[in-house]
């Protein structure tokens, strides 16, 4: 398969982002001991760019920037071309040497999106829009072209809001159809201009199989002649967010791919969200919500 153009959409800051974007973590997850560059990575990068994957996702927690700054060294795209996303998360409490640590990792003089991980750590609103204040910071000194949040809800943007002289340009958020978020989080982001990103878009048939989506999914696939992996990312892309995903096999980055080549229609798109309704799973961050919270 030759490389795609992948089409993007403009963000608040008039930046573009290409709509579909290679994530670096979940499966390719380091913990802080793994010091040693995992190859496998890297070579699995540079197939995502030979792809035409050129929205890249990794983040300081993952430890998967230097393995990303490898590839794109070896890739042979021009950095003009690539659209990189990193987030601070362990070192949010010193945001200046975090990003001068993770410019260091991944090779690059600037990233084009610098996002905040998580809001969990901070424990007052004080904290939370001292540190939106030193992201301003790194956007005007260069070194983040675009800054954003990631798995913030309503009342964290909120708080960050009120003193804000940047808006976010995204929030970076789980978001599947077993996971929609709903009026409270998603609609509110979208009055204020604030791109959503979805991550662990495939969970209903990666984590959550056995739900009301199979027999759906399973007939629009056929219909489609895609797999339902496929189908879920079109779900979000038809949905107008930004989707990231990943994979380990160079044929099934490729498969993704597909999404770009059809459309769900209005009322698939539809069908989806609602029969997704019917069951409730959360992949990620888990310990912060009540079991049945969809926010």
């Amino acid at each position: 398969m030759s490389a795609l153009n992948i089409p993007t959409i403009q963000l608040n800051d008039g930046t573009s982002i290409p709509i579909i974007g290679y994530g670096t973590g979940t499966a390719w997850y380091k913990t802080a001991d793994s010091a040693a560059v995992d190859r496998d990575l890297v070579e699995a990068a540079k197939s995502a760019m030979k792809l035409g994957f050129n929205h890249l996702d990794c983040a300081e927690n993952y430890g998967t920037e230097p393995e990303l700054g490898q590839a794109i060294q070896e890739c042979g795209v021009p950095r003009a071309k690539l659209f990189v996303t990193t987030k601070v998360g362990a070192s949010v409490r010193d945001i200046q040497a975090a990003i001068d640590a993770s410019l260091k990792k991944l090779k690059l003089d600037y990233v084009d999106l610098y996002l905040i991980h998580n809001p969990f750590w901070a424990k007052t609103e004080a904290e939370l829009q001292e540190a939106w204040a030193v992201m301003e910071q790194v956007k005007a000194s260069g070194k983040a072209r675009s800054i954003g949040v990631s798995n913030f809800l309503k009342g964290h943007l909120e708080t960050i809001l009120k003193t804000a002289k940047v808006i976010p340009v995204v929030n970076q958020i789980e978001l599947h159809p077993y996971l929609q978020r709903g009026d409270d989080l998603v609609s509110f982001q979208e009055s204020k201009n604030i791109k959503t990103v979805s991550y662990a878009g495939l969970t209903p048939i990666t984590r959550a199989k056995g739900g009301p989506l199979d027999p759906l999914l399973t007939a629009l696939a056929k219909k489609y002649g895609v797999s339902e992996a496929e189908i879920l990312l079109r779900w979000s892309l038809d949905r107008k967010f930004v989707a990231i995903t990943t994979s380990s096999k160079e044929s099934r980055l490729a498969s993704y791919l597909h999404i770009l080549t059809f459309k769900l229609n209005p009322e698939e798109v539809e069908e989806i969200s609602r029969l997704g309704q019917r069951k409730h799973y959360r992949a990620f961050w888990d310990k912060h919500f009540g079991p049945d919270d969809r926010l």
